[in-house]
């Protein structure tokens, strides 16, 4: 389960380097915005969940954990919890894309909208598809040799990292995102997605602790320690993006039109 001691370096090096010139950019950005608009400034609040989502990345990729990951299944897991679930859903209330919406000039701006509300935009960001590639990546990842593939190769290690970051803040922009999402469904089918997501989570790591069906080269109490962490790590993870898709949602105060009655033949809406 060891990568080597290049890729232990190299796991070091990119955090440390990447992260905080993430956390500049982001914060550049939000200063940027103040100056634009003072009345309208970028609020605290976005700017600390994307710096609390950039916090939860280091614990995850940075000593004691990224050590623990490779040596201890139950490592990975806690690894795996923070890189695909927690930090993607602090990262996601930072709102990133409208942060760049008002900062960028217009025609980029423009061209930034257009790519939002494109076909394969739609088509990615739909609750379906990203659930289907965080969710559903789990059991292909469990179920089958890919686990220990991943873990033997660096590179590998490195694109399972990306894909649990990307299909998490997918799945957390498609329930609960404040960016712009025009294919995101209403707030009923949301919850739906969201069981469905708790549901497998539940059932995937059921069947981990009682090793059915799960091809993952460890002692059993470190897949019944890991599996332990995702059930009770994912609750706990699913209730905080319940509680933000009830926080960021706002009702539809539209008025609605006012039927006529046999009564009133001319009432207006």
């Amino acid at each position: 389960m060891h990568a080597g001691a290049g890729s232990g370096l190299l796991e070091t090096l990119a955090p440390v380097l990447a992260l905080p010139a993430c956390a500049g950019g982001y914060l550049l950005l939000a200063h940027r915005a103040r100056r634009r608009n003072a009345a309208r400034a970028w609020s605290a609040w976005r700017t600390a969940s994307f710096i609390t989502g950039l916090a939860l990345l280091a614990v995850a990729l940075l000593p004691p954990v990224a050590p623990l990951a490779h040596s201890d299944f139950r490592g990975h897991m806690a690894q795996h919890m923070l890189i695909g679930m927690y930090a993607p859903l602090a990262l996601v209330l930072g709102a990133s894309m409208t942060l760049l919406l008002r900062t960028l000039p217009a025609p980029r701006a423009r061209l930034l909208s257009a790519l939002l509300h494109s076909r394969a935009a739609r088509l990615l960001t739909h609750p379906a598809v990203a659930l289907l590639l965080s969710t559903g990546g789990l059991a292909l990842l469990y179920f089958t040799p890919l686990y220990t593939t991943t873990v033997s190769h660096p590179a590998g290690h490195w694109l399972l990292h990306a894909h649990f970051l990307l299909s998490g803040c997918l799945f957390a922009h498609a329930i609960a995102g404040p960016d712009p999402a025009p294919a995101r469904p209403g707030v009923p089918a949301r919850l739906v997605y969201l069981g469905c997501a708790i549901a497998a989570h539940a059932v995937i790591s059921q069947l981990m602790y009682g090793g059915f069906w799960v091809d993952i080269h460890a002692p059993i109490p470190e897949v019944q320690g890991g599996a332990e962490i995702m059930y009770y790590g994912g609750d706990i993870a699913e209730l905080l993006l319940a509680a933000a898709l009830v926080a960021t949602w706002r009702p539809d105060r539209r008025p609605r039109p006012v039927k006529a009655s046999p009564s009133q033949p001319f009432a207006r809406a």
